[in-house]
């Protein structure tokens, strides 16, 4: 069985169960309008008439016939039955439903208190007239007598109109009491998504219902706890940084000077070797602490920036294919974002080995930067999972001193900017990697 489909925001949800009570109460306000109050009318209404015609029927009855034909005439009846027109039935209701039920309720207690012998039609055209057959001295002719206002539901559709706009109003009513306490629920969305990019809004208002402001005050606490922790562990990481690195050069210190012209120094040279690796990692870390937030943002060229880069590869024996859009100024910052470039193009000389290539582009003013490869394509899953700290692929477990942090620092510092880290396939073989950057971060 199909399950019912229900609108996706709580918005609408309780919008969509405002108007189906607010139809509810509708219904039954108006079923009780017809059958407690407009029924008993018309049974009324009904009785009196029957009580007239019965009445009417005895004078008819007692009168003499030149005085029997004159009353006849006057109230224009006549010897033949109506013309189609007229109908036992009352006429179909459509969306006037009410109109046709009390027309029903009069006729049907109009036959109970008549003879059996007295057919009522009911004319809608040329006016609303009831058709009632007399039998006085044994001779049928028909009377047109007007129908009762109660009997033609007068004044209901008003009173219906007046319930509907009512309805209306404490729906739409409804609607902005809900708009109003929806939109700090959407403050706090916004804010959740602006901490889960890596930034820190500001604090939530705390006022508006109980409820809300509880929620409101926790999430407050939560991004200031998220603050503590992350200024605690970036001092604990520079922290750690700076003590490891003071022995570390006077270690360095050390095996220079041990250095000499006739022995063997090739033990010396492999611990400067590890040394760099750890000095390597001690960055790689530094760098995943920092991430560039306390760095100001500021107007710069990007195309200039990753011609410079692929000048400082280019020296070091790794061209790069630059193929350069016309990217206009936009705000970045300048470090944090060299140091997301160095680190994609470093990718791509270590794990690529061949094939490197740097494009840009804009569209729908969106900033595209792609750095590409023709290394071996890793699985989409391994890809993503590359973005999450110390994640290595399989073509970089080989390669000494890394940390797995790499992407994980791009992937972040694309976040501080508002974009994203995408992977795709390059034509030809390879891949690529694209840094989105929106230009009204």
């Amino acid at each position: 069985m199909r399950r019912l489909a229900l609108p996706k925001t709580l918005l609408a949800r309780n919008i969509a169960l405002l108007i189906v009570l607010v139809m509810l109460s509708q219904v039954c306000s108006i079923a009780v309008l017809l059958h407690y109050v407009q029924k008993p009318r018309v049974e009324r209404t009904a009785e009196v008439f029957a009580n007239y015609v019965k009445i009417l029927d005895s004078l008819f009855d007692a009168a003499t016939d030149g005085t029997r034909a004159a009353l006849v005439a006057r109230l224009n009846g006549q010897l033949q039955p109506p013309s189609d027109t007229a109908s036992s039935e009352p006429p179909a209701g459509g969306l006037h439903f009410y109109v046709a039920f009390q027309r029903a309720v009069f006729l049907d207690t109009l036959r109970r208190n008549l003879p059996a012998d007295m057919l009522v039609r009911w004319q809608t055209e040329g006016g609303q007239h009831l058709w009632i057959e007399m039998h006085a001295h044994g001779a049928p002719y028909w009377l047109a007598l007007p129908v009762p206002e109660d009997a033609r539901g007068a004044g209901l559709d008003a009173a219906i109109l007046l319930s509907l706009g009512l309805a209306a109003l404490a729906a739409l009513t409804g609607y902005l009491i809900q708009r109003h306490l929806n939109r700090p629920l959407q403050n706090l969305a916004h804010a959740a998504r602006r901490v889960s990019a890596g930034e820190m809004p500001a604090p939530l208002p705390g006022d508006g219902p109980t409820e809300i402001a509880q929620v409101s005050s926790a999430f407050n606490q939560m991004t200031q706890a998220l603050q503590q922790a992350e200024a605690t562990r970036a001092v604990m990481l520079a922290g750690i940084s700076h003590d490891i690195r003071t022995p570390l050069t006077k270690l360095r210190l050390a095996m220079a000077m041990a250095i000499t012209d006739s022995g063997d120094d090739s033990f010396v040279i492999a611990a400067e070797a590890y040394l760099d690796q750890i000095e390597t990692i001690l960055q790689q870390f530094v760098d995943y602490a920092g991430s560039g937030e306390r760095e100001l943002p500021q107007p710069g060229d990007l195309n200039l920036l990753i011609n410079r880069l692929a000048a400082d590869f280019a020296g070091l024996g790794h061209e790069f294919e630059l193929s350069m859009g016309a990217v206009p100024m936009f705000a970045f910052r300048p470090i944090t974002m060299m140091r997301l470039l160095m680190n994609l193009m470093q990718n791509a000389v270590v794990y690529g080995q061949a094939g490197f290539a740097v494009r840009t582009w804009v569209k729908d003013d969106t900033v595209y930067v792609a750095v590409g490869d023709r290394g071996k394509g890793l699985a989409p899953h391994e890809l993503e999972a590359l973005k999450q700290p110390f994640q290595r692929g399989r073509n970089a477990r080989s390669q000494p001193g890394g940390t797995g942090l790499g992407l994980a620092i791009v992937e972040r510092i694309a976040r501080l900017h508002g974009g994203a880290l995408q992977f795709h396939a390059r034509d030809g073989g390879g891949l690529e990697v694209w840094v989105v950057l929106p230009l009204d971060a």
